[in-house]
């Protein structure tokens, strides 16, 4: 045991106990996720070569959590690997040209492994998306579409029913892409309110993000055609394209995530590549029955190797998780984190989800107590526990009732004792990989 030491005011016998951390669960209790995505860089260029012309992308990331270097994008072009990252289906040959036109998806029925069978572009009201089933279970997302929000059109912008995309090209105003913000694609997401609601402008983030109570449970955030790297130069002189622009969004938004009280409260950061723009390999077996040939424009068996970082308080900084993921095995990922079942691709046999390679480390909790006498049989308690815990009373205080801390993991208590004796704070987390910390405070009695 430590040392006894003084309290002010009080004789304070104060001991931190640490318990034994329990064998962990698959995955974490996670309760917010954010996810970049950007466009069209080979492995070999980003992470592999530490590219210099994105040091935040290439070094700053993958030494503050986990590179997964085996990652990989599921088909070309981009649009197709947009949907499978949030329904599970596969490519199609109208999504895979970036559904010049935005026409329906003409159905052939239902397919093996959840597909919808046939091609198009905007799925049917029943294929669902990972934004409906978190709806459905009571939890909230947010798509966040950098530049999307221009006249009138505010939130859920897509091309008018058959007809041609205009976002197809960016601007010099205006570098949204629609075939870039994947719940556009599903009626049962336009058809309602929920892509009205919950489709917004990059602009929204910072206010939803200033509280852990408004940060939605899956944020997907999607740059502008300059600042994912898919256009180089940028149209808008005054804006960086390429690996430039990947560096200023990362390097400017991704503090502001980090720092933020949703991510503080059990987060996750995800950030990735649609597809390679060279590399047509593919990881993991993965089918594609609505399309002959998955790579699009040319042979091959996928969208090619991306990599990937996550960078969580469940993982460890510098770690390397070399097991092979792909688009599908990320949307996997999301659904185990949120207790939902498995769409499309994302549920086939052998598909590795990531898991404890990856989520190898227990967020730190921190229990530090001042306390300061308030009359003879009174004491107010000041208690950080660095994040959020539960908080339980016991010995002479066991009157109090137990309490929580919030994200920021600070509580002030006023606690009523009436005779002599040790008053027992304890501070515990969820069993995944966690640790229960105990303070006991040896209190005077009342006076005589």
């Amino acid at each position: 045991m430590p040392p006894v030491r003084r309290l002010a005011g009080i004789a304070a016998g104060l001991i931190a106990i640490c318990a034994a951390a329990p064998a962990h669960a698959a995955l974490p209790p996670i309760k917010h996720v954010f996810v970049i995505w950007l466009e069209n860089k080979d492995y070999a260029e980003t992470f592999a070569a530490q590219s210099p012309q994105a040091p935040y992308l290439a070094k700053t990331l993958p030494a503050m959590g986990a590179l997964l270097p085996s990652y990989y994008g599921i088909g070309h072009e981009s649009l197709d690997n947009y949907i499978a990252a949030v329904s599970g289906q596969g490519p199609n040959p109208q999504t895979q040209s970036d559904c010049q036109f935005f026409t329906d998806f003409t159905s052939a029925g239902a397919g093996a492994d959840g597909q919808e069978m046939g091609t198009g572009c905007v799925y049917p009201v029943s294929v669902k998306t990972i934004a409906n089933q978190l709806e459905d279970s009571g939890r909230s997302w947010r798509g966040y579409m950098e530049d999307m929000a221009i006249g009138d059109q505010k939130t859920c912008r897509h091309p008018d029913p058959n007809q041609r995309d205009p976002t197809q090209s960016a601007t010099a105003d205006n570098q949204y892409a629609a075939r870039h913000n994947p719940f556009v694609y599903f009626h049962s997401l336009i058809d309602g309110p929920s892509c009205r609601n919950y489709d917004v402008d990059l602009a929204q983030l910072t206010t939803d993000m200033s509280q852990a109570a408004t940060t939605p449970s899956f944020s997907f955030i999607t740059p502008d055609l300059c600042s994912d790297g898919h256009d180089d130069p940028c149209k808008n002189p005054n804006q960086k394209g390429g690996y430039g622009g990947i560096n200023d969004f990362l390097s400017a938004w991704v503090p502001k995530i980090l720092a933020s009280p949703g991510y503080k409260d059990d987060g996750l950061l995800v950030v990735s590549f649609d597809e390679a723009e060279s590399d047509n390999s593919a990881c993991c077996g993965e089918r594609a029955a609505n399309t002959p040939n998955p790579a699009g424009p040319s042979p091959g068996a996928g969208g090619g190797k991306v990599g990937a970082v996550l960078v969580s308080p469940f993982i460890r900084p510098g770690t390397v998780d070399d097991t092979p993921y792909n688009h599908y095995s990320f949307l996997r990922t999301m659904e185990d984190l949120f207790g939902l079942e498995h769409l499309g691709y994302a549920g086939v046999d052998g598909l590795a989800p990531i898991g404890a390679r990856t989520f190898n480390q227990a967020p730190r909790l921190e229990l530090k107590v001042s306390a300061r006498r308030m009359n003879r049989n009174h004491v107010r308690f000041a208690i950080n526990t660095g994040r959020a815990a539960k908080i339980v009373f016991g010995g002479v205080c066991r009157g109090a009732s137990p309490r929580r801390t919030s994200a920021g993991g600070q509580r002030t208590v006023t606690v009523r004792y009436a005779r002599r004796g040790s008053c027992r704070i304890t501070a515990s987390r969820p069993a995944w990989l966690s640790s229960a910390k105990t303070f006991r405070l040896r209190a005077p009695g009342r006076r005589r």
